[in-house]
């Protein structure tokens, strides 16, 4: 979508390489397994912090974005990029940004990332154990409510959330009665 990633002196930009295992569902899903991880972390830290998850794997704290999550097929490697802002919400124009310290917590770029690994892992030997529904059950939980009004920006889809599918896919009732199954876009509660 053109958008540059910003990294401010003490915030977390961080990507890793992982090696799908047998067993292991489709690829994709691993990005709601790793906005559970970032969410599992930032709770423990902020416990009081008001977190919600935006779909597809979008961290928000207050309503604005803390956390993104970028996940790419290089050969036969996953790239998991993660962006949370720990130290400072960098401006991104029409978007409203959080940082972790906003809500009272100063920790270094670094132990973070020990933390979300520890977290990545937890959540990967869910979806291990459980497949997706359980990471979905997990994620819908934290979540926009299902019915809560949304538009995928640049594709002209509204409607109120209805869930997942059982691919991750975004599933939108729109006004005129038609279920839209949204598999990428840049989605927002309707305002």
């Amino acid at each position: 979508m053109g958008r540059g990633w910003q990294a401010p002196e003490g915030n977390l930009a961080a990507s890793c390489l992982i090696r799908p295992r047998p067993g292991e569902g489709p690829p994709e899903q691993l990005g709601f397994v790793a906005a559970l991880a970032v969410q599992d972390v930032v709770h423990a830290l902020a416990p009081a912090a008001r977190l919600e998850l935006k779909w597809p794997n979008d961290v928000m704290l207050d309503g604005a974005k803390l956390s993104g999550i970028l996940l790419e097929r290089e050969g036969d490697v996953l790239v998991l990029g993660v962006g949370v802002n720990l130290a400072e919400a960098p401006p991104v124009p029409g978007r409203r940004t959080a940082a972790l310290a906003e809500a009272g917590v100063a920790i270094a770029p670094e132990a973070f990332a020990e933390q979300l690994a520890a977290a990545f892992e937890a959540r990967r030997g869910q979806w291990q154990s459980g497949g997706f529904p359980a990471i979905a059950a997990d994620w819908l939980a934290r979540a926009h409510r299902t019915g809560t009004r949304l538009v995928v920006a640049g594709q002209g889809l509204s409607g109120r959330f209805a869930g997942l599918g059982p691919d991750g896919a975004l599933l939108l009732d729109g006004d005129n009665g038609v279920r839209h199954v949204v598999r990428a876009g840049d989605v927002w509660p309707a305002v």
